[in-house]
């Protein structure tokens, strides 16, 4: 399924490309509306000096008449021509009215054109708009050399009439511009942000239906802005998810296979314990001496079945702690490892004399298992082990009440890449066909005495160190066993 074809998130309301249009649209109005306020005003103010430099040159046929000579029917045609019902000039003391067509009822607004423009020609302007019907307004200004100053008495209702007609004409502009710059702007922003967002929105609903899918992984464009780094964020986090959900799903197989293999496994080593059993009875020394290793071993080997089982449930038993002299650990390693004193890979154990360690041993056998086992095919991806180059060396030391434990090779060490998962399953192998499960149980035997365990830096091959904790001492308990006793 395309972003194209794939179902609305909005539920078939107003999405984000009809907000973003009417948002455009809402916004380039107000802004002509912020434009208007203004042009109204000065065009009223325009209108009324049109009428007042018409009214000069009609002052100036009338004041050269000798003695108002002027004929009425001429006087009432000039008062046409500038819009008004009278015209007066004041010069000095004397105000004449050079001109009337009908004597002029009350007038009710006087506008002084030599005042400065400022806030107050606009509620005038919207005052004219509102009153002007047949109001009659006083005009003044100045006379330019014919007087002190101008006047004339206009009927407002022109130039009301005029106002609506220029304000029907800037509506019509401001609606045709909101209209090409919405378009314009919805164009631009649904190719750069809506369709971008709506991809990204169909490919997370998508891939939430089914994140096993890889195909269904956003796949970045590479921009540069914020959405190019939401794309290269969301295609990260699809990849992790689905990347994970894979390791889920291989644990899950595990588990699967272990459970179906753990039957006849466990009973075709009952059957190697029964017969190893009778081996105890032969009375050949050197079968006596290697029996008890050998139950011993098989004993371990059902242990471990079983463990794996546990491990596959994502479950494993809490330590049965006990002090155990750490030396005979060490040297359980090294026999099972099968490290012989003059074999293939080198040994060495530099074990405090008489450490004891407050730990499950048998964990701890499996924990350094596991770390010895990593050092052997270490030195075995790079050849035949030689024991003058390859060697492993397990120290152990007390520091109060902690046990220092340290398990180094001479291998070719561990790489960059894997020490990034070290410690999770199918992750931190560092072989081709690991799957990265010994250090992982490593890590979670060690974690559940309370201990640690890290990769030391700056040493030749591979070192770990692992502390163990002492168990917290109840003082309160050993005073109630020690007043029992």
């Amino acid at each position: 399924m395309t972003a194209d074809t794939f179902p609305s998130p909005t539920g078939g309301r107003l999405g984000l490309s009809g907000k973003l249009l009417g948002l455009t649209v809402a916004f380039v109005m107000l802004a002509e509306v912020l434009v208007y306020v203004p042009s109204i005003a000065n065009f009223r103010l325009n209108f009324l000096d049109d009428q007042m430099n018409r009214a000069r040159t009609a002052a100036l046929a009338l004041d050269a008449a000798p003695e108002g000579a002027v004929a009425e029917p001429l006087a009432r045609r000039l008062l046409k021509s500038v819009g008004a019902v009278a015209l007066a000039l004041k010069d000095g003391d004397a105000r004449r009215l050079l001109a009337v067509s009908d004597m002029p009822a009350e007038v009710a607004v006087t506008v002084d054109l030599r005042d400065p423009v400022g806030p107050s020609s606009v509620i005038d302007a919207f005052d004219t708009l509102l009153n002007g019907h047949k109001r009659l307004a006083r005009v003044v200004d100045e006379a330019h050399g014919q007087g002190e100053f101008i006047e004339i008495v206009v009927d407002e209702t022109e130039l009301r009439r005029a106002m609506l007609s220029f304000s029907g004409t800037v509506l019509m502009l401001s609606a045709l511009i909101s209209m090409i710059a919405a378009a314009l702007v919805y164009v631009a922003l649904d190719r750069i942000i809506v369709r971008p967002v709506r991809r990204l929105t169909a490919t997370m609903v998508g891939f939430a239906a089914a994140p096993e899918d890889a195909s269904r992984i956003v796949v970045a464009s590479g921009r540069a802005d914020e959405i190019g780094v939401a794309e290269a964020e969301l295609a990260r986090m699809q990849t992790e998810i689905h990347d994970q959900l894979q390791q889920k799903s291989r644990l899950a197989a595990l588990g699967l296979a272990v459970s179906k293999i753990n039957h006849d496994l466990r009973n075709l080593l009952a059957s190697a314990q029964l017969m190893s059993d009778r081996l105890g009875t032969v009375a050949d020394p050197t079968v006596q001496k290697l029996a008890p290793k050998l139950i011993g071993t098989l004993d371990r080997a059902i242990a471990f079945c079983q463990s794996t089982l546990s491990y596959g449930r994502a479950q494993e038993r809490p330590p049965a702690r006990r002090m155990a002299p750490f030396a005979e650990v060490v040297e359980e390693v090294r026999t099972a490892l099968g490290v012989a004193p003059h074999g293939r890979v080198g040994f060495a154990a530099a074990v405090e004399r008489g450490l004891l360690i407050d730990a499950d041993s048998e964990q701890i056998f499996r924990v350094l298992l596991n770390l010895g086992r990593n050092a052997v095919q270490a030195f075995e991806s790079r050849g035949e082990p030689d024991p003058d180059r390859d060697q492993i060396r397990i120290s152990g030391r007390r520091e109060g009440g902690v046990v220092v434990i340290e398990v180094s090779d001479t291998g070719p060490g561990v790489p960059r890449k894997a020490r990034e998962h070290m410690f999770e399953p199918f992750q931190g192998s560092t072989r081709a066909g690991g799957s990265g499960l010994g250090l992982a149980i490593a890590a979670e035997l060690v974690r559940a005495h309370g201990g640690s365990i890290a990769l030391v830096d700056g040493t030749i091959g591979a070192t770990f160190r692992i502390t163990v904790p002492d168990r917290p001492i109840d003082l309160q308990a050993r005073a109630r066993q020690r007043a029992s006793a």
